[in-house]
């Protein structure tokens, strides 16, 4: 129910009194008062969005914003600061469209002017606007702004090569070229594409909107690159192997002699000791299993027979002792990193792979200083262990035979601590790409990718490919390094000179088998080139390889908005069209056919095949009868083609819709906006009265009536014009005495 005026319009002024004080938290107070009189007064949202925006409350400013828009659909002033809200909050992409939305607004009202200037502002916040870039070529092109017309030409050319359109391109061109046709930017731009040159950024004038931005170029200051050292004693040189021997050996001959077992297993047992002391490794290796024999079951026995079947290149009988080594706590480390011999030399990639993580971080947290880093070290390994199942054999392979040449030498464990702080600090998402960096860490190719990024960091790209290049000699197989040129290229705004590197790094890991690493190189490639057609489609071949469906639909429906924003219409409607099928096939949800249907349904309007559209729309409409958006478009298309009498009987199955779901606003809101669009059709005027006569809106009920007896008799309806008059003088209006006497006027004809 509306509210008090007077307080409205006293909240009103303390509100405008406040903000001309720029007394900000009084004028949202002020203003929210009118507000909760007159919920539905758009003038009082807009007052109380300006005051929560000046107040630097932006996320409620855009909520006051959007509610305004709502009650005025046809004002942009809420649009417009709406979007100066989210391009202030840094959500540039929203706010350019929030622009884009503004300038339709605009159009609507046939002012060109402002619509130009709010395209503008998109197309400065999100750069490669293709559609937007076209509509401001022609808007400058008509109001005779010839240079701002060349300009957008320019642009839209530049856009169109990045995404591998020449022909687009050098379209644009001409378009430019006919307007001056000795401009020597437009020359020398058509001039490269003829020579299948990139188009230099500056061809583009510095003020263009959605121009590329100059790269930075800062300088370079390098880091402190002294690494920490940890203090870890003496070492085995034979590495973790090499001290569980030592250790198993003393404990063992302390066991026997402190415990008296001077028995057959443990004689054999002293006997086996001194053998392995003098290298007699076949010898030794009998009397072990002489003393095992025996009864003699301690760890040490197990640990010294696999170490020298180990030597002895008995490979599976030393795992099977070194696995009940590995049991015992203080051995565990050396009994691991003998099965990592072992699994190698028997081709057992991931087998070795696993004890290599554990023998790793038993290692690095013996060397922990406190209970808490020892949390933090196990849990680097822990994302170790996650990614082994899934990574490359090759890779583990090539992990293996790395990480057992560094577990030995006099400085092995400083290498574990530095190699665990090297992952702490790469450690991401990505868990298998760290597996692939560890092989190369804490060498020269992982000191020439830390200075890469550092060049990338800096801005110093020339000095970063360069640094690319010459780490592919040594590692030539190392996919970060060919990730990392990708990213440089798109650094330098080599587009599709990066997208070509993506694809084909997809393609390795394809071929590879790690279908997951393949996507999320796709997807991240999607994302910074979404114009780039050939991405899509590798992306979609993948995903279908793989049958998922649910994420394919997803890529089937950005390939569409892709061509929709190349202005290929064809294209999108083609596969919005195979997306549709597919989701059918495969069983997908109602919801995301009916979406995918929408999305055909709008690319039909803007193809201007109006009944093709009305094919769609329908076909949603049987889908689910209570889609209002759906509805919505039938009623305007009906209208569109000229058929009134169809639009007003969709009209009234949504109004139908609504009475069953009951939102008498929405039904008020819905006649109230077609009024406004076709104020000519008597029968929206009539449905719109009888709706505020049952909502006791008689004064809104009256305007709505004499609008419509003024059609009436204007097409000669007199009779119509007469009934309509009475139902007017029923409501009994202020001015009853005029209605009655045009009513006898009327009958005395």
């Amino acid at each position: 129910m509306p509210g008090n005026r007077k307080i409205y319009e006293q909240a009103m002024t303390m509100g405008h009194s406040a903000a001309w004080d720029q007394e900000w938290d009084r004028a949202i107070a002020a203003y929210g008062r009118a507000v909760q009189e007159f919920p539905e007064d758009p003038t009082a949202h807009n007052s109380l969005g300006l005051a929560l925006m000046q107040a630097r409350r932006l996320e409620d400013a855009l909520k006051v914003y959007t509610r305004a828009h709502q009650l005025a659909n046809d004002d942009p002033v809420p649009l417009e600061r709406s979007a100066d809200v989210l391009e202030r909050l840094g959500r540039l992409k929203e706010a350019a469209q929030q622009y884009i939305n503004v300038a339709e607004v605009y159009l609507a009202q046939r002012d060109l002017e402002k619509a130009i200037g709010n395209w503008e502002r998109a197309t400065r916040l999100t750069p490669g606007l293709i559609p937007i870039h076209q509509r401001l070529a022609v808007a400058y092109e008509r109001t005779g702004q010839k240079k701002a017309a060349v300009r957008e030409y320019l642009t839209l050319a530049f856009n169109f090569q990045r995404a591998s359109l020449t022909s687009r391109a050098q379209q644009a061109v001409q378009r430019a070229l006919r307007l001056e046709p000795t401009n020597p930017q437009a020359l020398n731009t058509l001039r490269a594409l003829e020579d299948g040159a990139l188009i230099p950024v500056d061809v583009v004038a510095d003020d263009t909107p959605g121009a590329p931005e100059p790269l930075p170029q800062n300088q370079f200051t390098p880091e402190n690159e002294e690494e920490e050292t940890v203090d870890v004693g003496e070492s085995d040189p034979r590495g973790p192997l090499g001290e569980a021997i030592e250790h198993a050996l003393a404990a063992l001959a302390e066991f026997v002699f402190e415990s008296g077992n001077l028995d057959a297993g443990g004689a054999n047992a002293i006997q086996a000791v001194e053998l392995q002391r003098q290298g007699a490794v076949g010898a030794a290796i009998h009397a072990y299993q002489t003393a095992i024999q025996g009864r003699m079951s301690h760890a040490a026995v197990f640990l010294n027979l696999g170490a020298m079947q180990l030597e002895n290149q008995d490979y599976q009988g030393a795992i099977m002792n070194l696995e009940i080594a590995a049991r015992d706590g203080a051995l565990a480390p050396g009994a691991m990193h003998g099965l990592i011999q072992a699994h190698t030399a028997l081709g057992h990639a991931r087998a070795a792979a696993r004890q290599l993580i554990q023998t790793l971080r038993l290692v690095d947290t013996g060397l922990a200083i406190s209970a808490e880093e020892s949390e933090q070290i196990s849990a680097v390994y822990d994302r170790l262990t996650a990614g082994i199942e899934e990574a490359d054999e090759q890779v583990l392979m090539q992990l293996n035979r790395r990480y057992l040449e560094r577990l030995t030498g006099p400085d092995w464990k400083q290498r574990v601590a530095k190699t665990r702080r090297q992952l702490e600090d790469e450690i991401g998402d990505n868990t298998k790409d760290l597996l692939e960096r560890m092989i190369y860490m804490g060498d020269a190719v992982t000191e020439g990718l830390n200075q890469l990024e550092r060049y990338t960091r800096n801005g110093l790209y020339a000095l970063a490919m360069d640094q690319a290049h010459y780490l592919l000699e040594s590692a030539p197989n190392f996919m970060p390094i060919h990730e990392r040129i990708g990213h440089i290229l798109l650094e330098r705004n080599m587009i599709q000179d990066a997208m070509i590197k993506y694809n084909l790094v997809a393609d390795v890991y394809r071929l590879r088998g790690e279908i997951d690493r393949a996507i999320g190189i796709l997807r991240e490639a999607v994302k910074i080139a979404p114009m780039d057609i050939s991405l899509h489609e590798s992306l979609i071949k993948l995903l279908e390889s793989e049958g998922r469906w649910g994420e394919l639909l997803d890529q089937y429906i950005d390939l569409a908005d892709a061509y929709y924003q190349l202005a290929d219409l064809e294209g999108a409607r083609s596969t919005c069209k195979a997306a549709i099928q597919l989701a059918q096939r495969e069983g997908a949800p109602k919801e995301q056919v009916i979406l995918l249907m929408h999305r055909l349904g709008e690319i039909d309007v803007n193809s201007f095949e109006l009944r093709q559209a009305m094919r769609t729309y329908d076909q949603i409409r049987k889908l689910d009868p209570a889609d209002d958006r759906a509805r919505r478009q039938l009623v305007d298309l009906n209208y569109r083609l000229n058929d009134p009498i169809s639009a007003v009987q969709e009209l009234d199955g949504l109004l139908r819709v609504y009475a069953r779901q009951r939102k008498a606003g929405q039904i008020i809101k819905l006649l109230e906006e077609q009024v406004t669009r076709y104020p000519q059709d008597m029968a929206l005027r009539s449905r719109l009265a009888a709706v505020y006569r049952q909502t006791g809106s008689a004064g809104k009920a009256v305007e709505q009536l004499d609008a419509l007896a003024e059609l009436q008799l204007e097409a000669g309806m007199h009779k119509d014009a007469v009934v309509t008059v009475r139902q007017i003088i029923a409501l009994n209006p202020e001015h009853a005495d005029t209605y009655r006497r045009f009513l006898e006027q009327m009958s005395g004809q």
